[in-house]
Parts: C-alpha cells; structure tokens; sequence
C-alpha cells in the first residue's frame, strides 16, 4: 500500500474524506483554539494537503522509540489497526495501547473516563517515566479533552496529544507535535527545580542541540565538525529517554536540520535559546553552517576559521571523487529534501525540481534562496500531482520520491528511488555525506537501458482489457461498449435537458 492510500493517506473514502465535517465538528466540540494553532504551526498550501501516511504514525513512533514509554491511541479500530501494524514494520519491538469507543461511550462522555482509568492502570514508575495518550481524528472532532487528565500518576507523567488526519498534514510534523509537547513538559520541570542529568551525563563544553531525525552517523560527525570551535553535540530530537529534553534545553544554540519543527523550536524560544537553520552539507552548507553556529556562541574567527579549514577541503575532495552526472528530481516527506538536493548539485548533478511535503518556515530560507539561485524550482506543500507534473517536464534521468512516485516513474521507463528508505537513510552531513550518495544515484542511473527494454517487454500488460488476473485471453465486445456509450450519452442529455426546465 501507498503513502496516498488507504489508512495511510487522504485517498477518497478513506480518513482523509471529509475534513471540512470534522473540522465543523472538532470546532463545535471546543477544540476552535487547537486547530488555529496547527493552521499557524502547519499552514497547509493550495490543495486540501499532501498525500502522506496517515499523520498520527510520526508522533506514535516517536513514542515506541522512547524508553520507559507507554503509548496509548484513542481512535477508530480501523485506524489503530493500520497504525499498529505500520508501527511494527518499522521496528517497533512494545506494545501499542488502544482504548477502544463505541457511539454510547463517546457521546456520554464515558471514553474520557475510560482513558483515564487506563493511564491509571499503566502508571507504574518502576516501568515508565512517561505516557503518551493520542487522540486520532475522530475522538479529537468529538472534543474528549486529553488536557483534563492529571499531569503525573505515581510519579510517571502523561502527556496528552491530538493528532488529527484534518489539522495536522503530515506524519513528518506529528513528530513535532509529540517533541513539542514533551519540551513544554520538560522546561515546565526544569523551571520549577532541579531535573535529573542525562544518563550519559553532562557535556564539557557548550553544546548545540540537533533537530530533526537523521542517519545515527550524522551526529558523530557533526560533533567532529563542533570540536574545533570548542564546541560540543547535544541531543538530538526527537529523543530516546526523558531526561534528555533537559539536556536539548540546556544547550544555548538548537540547529534546525529539520526546519519544520515548529512546537519544538517555539519551546526552545521560550526558554531563550538560538535557532540556526540548514545543515552541514555539501562545501557550501557547511561553511555557512560552522559559520552560523560559531556567531550564535560568539566564537572567535580564528576558532570558526579552523573548524572551516579543517574540514572545507575533505568535503570538496569527497565531492570530486564521487561526481554525479545526470538530471535528477527530488520529493519527500521527511525534511530533508532541500538539503539533498543541495549535495546532489555540488556533486554535480542537475537538479531542476524539489518538492517537500512540508510547509515553508524561516529555517529553510537559506536552503531554498541557495537552491533557486542555481535553478532549481522548489515546491513546499508539493502535492503527489506536482511531482508527476515535474517528472513529465523535466523528463529527468533519475526520479527519487515516494513510493507512488517511483511507481509512476518505473512505468515511464525511467530510474527511481525510495527517497526514505535509500536516500535519507544515509550519511549527509560532512566528508561522510559527500561521497555517500554517489553509488546508489550513479547505478541507479545506470539502469536507464534496462528500464526502457523493461517497459517495452510489459507494454500494455495489466492494464485497459488486460488488468486483471486472466487464465484466457479476454474476449472483448466492442458491440457492448458502444451500446453502453449509446446509453451514457443519452442519459447526459435527458439530465441536461431536466436542469433546464
């Protein structure tokens, strides 16, 4: 199944359909406020919104991957169904809690009662220092009010979100919803007395907090990169245990790799910490980037100047011994797509479209004003139809996007790739993520002869008369068409001639 089907998209008749209703409803319900603050975190573009998974799979991962964590989902049983089972094949290795609501509990108000009895039930302190409770579409249009239930149990916090198909566009800022939502946990603690230190204790330097998931390497790497200004990498988040949302708070400067982490970054503002947008990538990026955090920590030039040195010119050696040749298109869902596209084009590569299916932010400017100097046309809130529509145009040598994209790309006959699983699941950042791309991009290029005498050999196959499992050779009736275009026609005119009268 697809980003754009199913439970996992806003396919017709699926959880998308509908939203003007449930938005009707969620506003009626007393959730007004809510959805003005996720129109101003996640203003949505000209279209309903992109075609992604459902949202709610971004912050109930988030969860799964965060130890002695419990997450608990308020939804309809289709829906849990989908977001349990996409959950574990992705790896999620604990159970998903589910309380469960029928017409009775959830007009009475008994559904509240019963989420409350069960976080009561799962507050255990020796298990968990937290619980996540989500709202999915349909308790949050009904307005069951998770912000009643009580901020800790036995010492074990809850932290209540709603993550609603029609308020929030994609799964990518579902993470931010659940992130944002922690941050503001944590730095209410923190400012009320001390909080515990982070399991693998306290930098000895300034640290520079990390936003946005990336590939585990990339981290390390920025660290290498932070040494010379005596700087030091923080957390990175979304994060993996509690206490270290104290440690994000702590560092003084937060990186937006991922620049739309809105919640996320309006909580680290409150708390009077920097913001610097774009990422270590590619010469150009980096240079910038080491520049951009060296200021925000009034580093000397001299210190900016050798983290610079240090690692300018291994990035330009990794880019020349891995050139990439080729037009290419690039779309995505997960926040890094302008920042690929940026390596892409320092490796050499023509890149004439980048489509995010996120929303524009401050944090991405630099990113996007780089990208269009050099040509490229970038689409923020880009719809599955754009990327078609760029695929067609630009006529590319390699397409990367998801999954439905690839799939239309392999029917054209031209070579594609998973931007999630082959693409971001790489090094970028530094000498690391120079070179990283080159092998998969070059050979996948290279397939161009074989897709074409691909498409040529399944021409017509599965498709018109032929779709379809078939022991025979379908016997067509022409006659039968005819007759029934006959009656269609015909029909339209009755229909027009009775809109007249």
């Amino acid at each position: 199944m697809s980003e754009s089907q199913g439970a996992y998209g806003p396919g017709e008749g699926s959880c998308g359909a509908g939203d003007e209703r449930l938005q009707a409803a969620a506003r009626a319900a007393g959730n007004a406020e809510l959805l003005e603050r996720f129109a101003a975190d996640y203003p949505q573009g000209p279209h309903d919104r992109p075609q992604t998974m459902c949202p709610a799979f971004g912050s109930l991962r988030v969860g799964l991957r965060m130890r002695r964590t419990a997450t608990v989902l308020c939804g309809s049983a289709c829906c849990v169904y989908g977001l349990s089972f996409i959950s574990h094949f992705y790896g999620a290795r604990r159970s998903v809690g589910y309380v469960p609501f029928d017409s009775e509990t959830l007009v009475t108000g008994k559904l509240f009662e019963d989420i409350r009895a069960a976080v009561h039930e799962l507050a255990d302190p020796e298990r968990y220092d937290a619980i996540v409770v989500t709202n999915l579409c349909v308790p949050t249009a009904s307005g069951v009010p998770l912000r009643l239930l009580p901020s800790e149990i036995n010492g074990v916090r809850v932290v209540g979100i709603d993550v609603p198909g029609f308020g929030v566009p994609t799964h990518a800022e579902a993470k931010d919803v659940l992130s944002g939502a922690m941050l503001n946990y944590a730095r209410q603690e923190a400012m009320a007395g001390p909080v515990q230190a982070p399991a693998s204790g306290r930098a000895d330097r300034p640290t520079v907090t990390l936003l946005g998931e990336m590939f585990p390497a990339d981290p390390m790497v920025i660290g290498g990169m932070l040494a010379p200004m005596g700087l030091a990498v923080g957390p990175t988040i979304p994060c993996r245990d509690w206490r270290e949302l104290y440690a994000a708070l702590d560092s003084k400067v937060i990186a937006a790799i991922h620049p739309f982490y809105t919640a996320a970054i309006r909580e680290f503002e409150a708390a009077g910490r920097t913001i610097v947008g774009s990422a270590p990538v590619g010469h150009d990026g980096t240079m910038d980037w080491l520049a951009n955090i060296g200021k925000a920590y009034n580093v000397a030039s001299e210190q900016i100047a050798a983290a610079q040195n240090a690692f300018g010119p291994a990035i330009k050696g990794a880019i020349a011994n891995a050139p990439i040749k080729g037009r290419i298109t690039l779309s995505g869902y997960e926040g890094s797509e302008l920042l690929v596209a940026r390596l892409l084009i320092e490796s050499g590569a023509e890149v004439p479209y980048v489509g995010t299916a996120l929303g524009r932010t401050p944090w991405s400017a630099a990113d996007k004003d780089w990208l269009e100097a050099r040509g490229t046309v970038v689409k923020y809130r880009a719809s599955l139809e754009d990327d078609y529509k760029a695929m067609e145009a630009f006529e590319p040598d390699l397409a990367i996007g998801t999954t439905p994209v690839v799939q239309k790309a392999k029917e054209m006959g031209t070579p594609a790739l998973y931007f999630t699983n082959l693409i971001s699941a790489r090094p970028l950042m530094g000498p690391a993520g120079a070179g990283s791309l080159a092998q998969v991009i070059n050979t996948a290029m290279g397939n161009r002869e074989r897709m074409v005498s691909m498409k040529a050999f399944f021409a017509g196959v599965g498709t018109g008369d032929t779709a379809g499992i078939w022991e025979n050779e379908p016997v067509l009736h022409p006659d039968f068409r005819e007759s029934q275009r006959k009656k269609q026609e015909k029909a339209a005119r009755v229909a027009k001639a009775e809109e007249m009268i």
